[in-house]
């Protein structure tokens, strides 16, 4: 028996199904937990074949990371008037928080797509993870505007510090149950405050800046 009440709809839209399949199935994860969450439920609910879903994602570890490039869209989304002139602490601190704060109406269900995708047994999953944080910190680098060029020393560096700083957050806000993300800002701004307080997750980086560190 469907563990959710079937409600078929009518005509729905070839070119937003991708979509309505992720929301749908993040619904069902919210009340389920995701390693419930079913792709058969899920077209179920939005009332098309099953063929459909398939079309359109292979299985559920395909959902989620339908799911997760909408943190890459909102650390690509338009930036703020004179951002290009901002900081770069400043403008790593605004991407960073644009991905988590993509998430932040569905953290629990999110992490649980982290703790699945990480599960011993799966190990399909682990190799396409480190390649999907690899390209979170590229366009981290692109969204913030960080100078340095892709391959170069510089950027080997900012990847290495950014990454470190990136999972360190992730622990942070995993756990954050304060209002607006509260604890996961604070923890961010202290790292970012200095130049030295992210790049010392470098091994031998002991700059005053990031820009001063990398050239």
């Amino acid at each position: 028996m469907s563990m959710i009440s079937v409600h078929h709809e009518p005509g729905v839209d070839e070119t937003a199904l991708g979509e309505r399949v992720v929301e749908e199935a993040v619904r069902q994860g919210e009340i389920l937990g995701w390693q419930a969450v079913r792709l058969t439920e899920v077209a179920a609910r939005l009332g098309v074949p099953m063929s459909r879903v398939l079309a359109e994602y292979r299985d559920l570890d395909a959902v989620a990371n339908a799911w997760f490039r909408r943190g890459w869209q909102a650390m690509l989304d338009e930036k703020p008037e004179g951002f290009a002139h901002w900081p770069e602490q400043s403008r790593l601190e605004h991407c960073l928080l644009a991905w988590f704060g993509a998430f932040a109406a569905h953290r629990r269900v999110t992490v649980e797509m982290l703790r699945t995708k990480a599960h011993l047994p799966h190990l399909h999953t682990w190799v396409p993870m480190v390649f999907d944080l690899s390209r979170t910190i590229q366009w981290l680098r692109e969204a913030a505007a960080l100078e340095a060029r892709y391959g170069s020393r510089r950027a080997r560096v900012e990847e290495m510090a950014l990454t470190a700083l990136f999972t360190a957050t992730l622990a942070v806000w995993a756990r954050d149950h304060s209002e607006n993300q509260t604890r996961t800002r604070r923890f961010l701004e202290k790292r970012l405050s200095r130049g030295d307080s992210w790049m010392k997750w470098v091994p031998g980086g002991h700059a005053r800046t990031p820009a001063e560190a990398m050239i």
